[in-house]
């Protein structure tokens, strides 16, 4: 097995058995840094209940992701796979995170996401498949259109990034 098989399966392995919002952010940053080489520190995570039509957004110009919260609730009782779950999670994350070190063009993101996902795993895991097309593609569109609930409040992710440098919120 050669290096970057063994990379491949390493990530595709960590990624697969993440468990929660912390672990898919440490594998996002590290897959970024060792595909494109960059890197961004001190960014929060929050939940919060958006528009069923956007999967996560940054506020250029701040530290913080902003994930939705319905959205990821409807993927999680609906698809039923840890492993797509997390690649699903991981792909908002990876674009968000994107947009954050600096690349603010949707289509440029879009493909870097594609290209860091290829990279570091590989063209047949479902990581790939969801930056190539869509990470909407697991979603039932038929039920997103039709779920109507009541907005939370927002949510920070606790210890999201544990580096102990100063952040702005």
């Amino acid at each position: 097995m050669s290096i970057k098989e063994s990379k491949i399966e390493e990530y595709c392995s960590k990624l697969d058995a993440a468990k929660d919002y912390n672990e898919i952010w440490k594998i996002v940053k590290t897959t970024v840094k060792d595909s494109l080489g960059e890197k961004r520190s001190a960014m929060m995570l929050f939940l919060d209940d958006l528009s069923l039509s956007l999967g996560a957004y940054y506020p250029v110009g701040t530290n913080n992701i902003v994930l939705n919260r319905r959205l990821l609730e409807i993927a999680k009782a609906t698809i039923k796979s840890k492993q797509k779950i997390n690649a699903f999670t991981y792909s908002l994350l990876a674009h968000e995170y994107l947009h954050a070190i600096g690349h603010l063009q949707e289509e440029e993101v879009r493909r870097l996401v594609c290209k860091v996902s290829q990279e570091c795993f590989g063209e047949t895991h479902i990581t790939t498949e969801l930056a190539k097309k869509s990470p909407w593609m697991l979603l039932n569109k038929n039920l997103i259109n039709n779920i109507s609930s009541q907005k939370t409040p927002i949510e920070v992710v606790k210890d999201f990034e544990k580096n102990g440098q100063n952040y702005i919120v």
